[in-house]
């Protein structure tokens, strides 16, 4: 019996993830209080911004200034009629899908400001909250830009924009159609590639993270594909001290990315 209920909750959970994972995504729709007034204050387009009756009147000011000030109409209405919305959080922006970046684009942003690139690819990472997770991090530490897959891997979707709160605005995202190539052009532009595996040869401290730099950060449940994992220059490891044997993706890219942003302030 009790092998039967495990089986079951085994099948439920699969079919819960790939019901997730097949959900049908609103594009260029833009949820919540932090994204909504990023949005405003970047350089997306927005075709307007509508906010629920009831919201707290300072940030309706903030809102309808930003409005007036980018030249987009705002609307009050009932919280019914943002219901078509998941997880509105009670104000939306409509806006022109997201525009993905190219390579080049990333690596000119980093030689603009006359610093060393640096660089996330994620491997086969299929949650967009683990996207928008990453996103977050990733403008937190003045990373450059995120690559990900065009197939097999999370769209930059508005799932990934409310969790990234804001920081989609900002960080450029790029799809390629193979991450080996894509690392090997990095190699090219005189990138080193750093891999994360739990039986990495250093830990993340002792590893030299200053220069031009690509983290690749492997998949949810699978990590690194092989293919890719061989063409990381090295590989770093994130000592963990409990049971469990991972952390998940989101977390292992910010303790890496944490290790980079203090190696480079240093």
């Amino acid at each position: 019996m009790k092998n039967s209920n495990y089986q079951k909750n085994k099948e439920y959970q699969s079919n819960k993830k790939q019901r997730s994972l097949h959900r049908p995504q609103i594009e260029g729709v833009i949820c919540g209080k932090n994204p909504v007034l990023e949005a405003l204050r970047s350089d997306r387009t927005l075709n307007k911004v509508l906010a629920a009756a009831g919201q707290e009147p300072g940030f309706l000011r903030q809102v309808r200034e930003l409005c007036r000030e980018k030249h987009v109409p705002f609307l009050q209405v009932e919280r019914s009629a943002l219901a078509m919305y998941p997880d509105n959080r009670g104000v939306v922006a409509l806006a022109a899908p997201f525009a993905y970046a190219e390579v080049e684009d990333i690596l000119a942003a980093a030689e603009a400001k006359g610093e060393a690139p640096l660089v996330i690819v994620l491997a086969g990472v299929e949650d967009p909250h683990n996207l928008g997770a990453v996103l977050r991090t990733a403008e937190g530490v003045g990373a450059h830009g995120v690559i990900i897959a065009k197939h097999g891997a999370a769209p930059l979707n508005e799932t990934a924009a409310r969790v990234a709160a804001g920081a989609a605005e900002y960080v450029p995202v790029a799809r390629v159609s193979s991450i080996a190539a894509t690392l090997d052009e990095l190699k090219a532009r005189g990138l080193w590639v750093c891999g994360t595996h739990q039986e990495g040869a250093q830990t993340l401290w002792q590893a030299d993270l200053t220069g031009a730099l690509a983290l690749v950060m492997g998949s949810e449940g699978r990590g690194l594909p092989p293919l890719v994992a061989k063409k990381c220059d090295f590989m770093v490891k994130i000592p963990m001290c409990g049971r469990i044997n991972s952390f998940n993706v989101s977390v292992s890219c910010a303790m890496v990315l944490g290790e980079v942003l203090r190696q480079r302030q240093s």
